[in-house]
């Protein structure tokens, strides 16, 4: 008996239109900044012309993803509500892929922008297995101060009182075939720019980290702390973080190269460092493990993980011969591919958008006897 399941980060699925670029040059759109925009009435009539044009080839591009996933369950970043994931999933992915996703489950986390995670699921598995929903619990309430995780270099941007998950991090029970399958959904906080002389990543490293200490709280208050090894669990999201990368090297006229690095931290390594969990995408190839390429011009650009399947050790052990597969086709004409890697992209892919996502889904088959 087996299960497929993902996780996708699918950039921004909002239902509404933001007219905040008017007032923040910051948020303005760059295309609309072209253009000699002199009233308010103005600007939102064009931002809503722009959004809406580029929303139906960009979601396109989502749903054909999602497609090549091939998944029984989907966990899912960056939702702004259920009433925007289901009218994707009829309008765009109940086309491409028939018998929908027919129960979708989600709360509002803490995020500022309104986008949360959520997860959709069939009514059985593709061998006839059926699954069944159990149980939801958000998290997104929990504070510093209730783990017992504010401390010196989270006090530098947080206070005790501060909610601990910058989106949430979502329980939800189910059983497959019978068994029973828990998976924890998650959103770590965003890197952002260079801060306080420190680049992004480093200056956002202590609030990730908390994030990862809170899960794994989490994980161990439900099933004891020695006993988590021995259960069927699996963490799934967007960490916003890695543990290596491929530095790029060279330009399109000369040739690129890729240098692979190890970083000395990551908040992976809570995960990670003692075998409380495998990150199941380290089965792969080391060169054919990232997830999202990241640039901010010529001399600053990487291919990284930031997308995770973390199996419990009694889940891994049962699948220790099963590799994830990372959907790529998706990302658009800038991402520079590693020899050997390129792919067909889908129709009407842009060379920075449409595309799929800035991110790629990871999807695996898993044996749950």
């Amino acid at each position: 008996m087996s299960l497929r399941l993902a996780t996708f980060n699918v950039e921004n699925l909002i239902n509404r239109f933001d007219f905040s670029g008017f007032r923040n040059e910051l948020r303005q759109d760059r295309a609309l900044k072209l253009f000699d925009i002199s009233t308010e009435a103005q600007y939102k009539q064009l931002e809503q012309a722009r959004a809406i044009s580029h929303t139906d080839d960009t979601r396109q591009l989502t749903a054909l993803a999602i497609a090549d996933t091939g998944a029984d369950i989907l966990c899912l970043q960056e939702i702004d509500n259920l009433e925007a994931l289901r009218a994707f999933e009829y309008g765009y992915l109940f086309k491409m892929v028939g018998r929908g996703y027919r129960h979708k489950y989600m709360v509002e986390g803490n995020d500022s922008r309104g986008i949360d995670v959520a997860v959709m699921m069939r009514d059985e598995t593709r061998d006839g297995q059926t699954i069944e929903f159990q149980r939801m619990e958000s998290h997104a309430h929990l504070t510093y101060a209730d783990l017992d995780l504010f401390d010196d270099a989270i006090a530098a941007t947080n206070q005790p009182q501060d909610k601990v998950f910058r989106r949430d991090c979502l329980e939800v029970d189910v059983k497959v075939g019978g068994r029973p399958l828990t998976l924890y959904i998650c959103h770590f906080k965003s890197m952002g720019s260079p801060r306080n002389g420190m680049d992004g990543r480093t200056a956002t490293m202590a609030v990730r980290s908390a994030e990862a200490k809170a899960v794994r709280h989490i994980i161990e208050s439900r099933f004891g702390k020695n006993k988590t090894a021995g259960k069927r669990w699996m963490i799934c999201g967007d960490m916003n973080d890695y543990q290596e990368r491929l530095i790029i090297h060279g330009d399109r006229i000369n040739g690129f190269s890729f240098q692979p690095a190890s970083e000395e931290q990551s908040a992976l390594d809570v995960f990670t460092g003692d075998g409380f969990a495998e990150n199941i995408v380290q089965r792969r190839p080391e060169m054919d493990r990232w997830t999202l390429f990241h640039t901010r011009g010529p001399d600053e650009r990487h291919l990284c993980q930031l997308d995770y399947l973390l199996l419990s050790p009694s889940l891994a052990g049962r699948n220790a011969k099963r590799s994830p597969d990372i959907i790529r086709a998706g990302q658009p004409y800038r991402t520079i591919f590693p020899s050997g890697q390129d792919v067909q992209r889908y129709p009407r892919t842009g060379w920075d958008r449409p595309k799929a996502s800035d991110h790629c889904p990871v999807a695996m088959t898993l044996d749950l006897v």
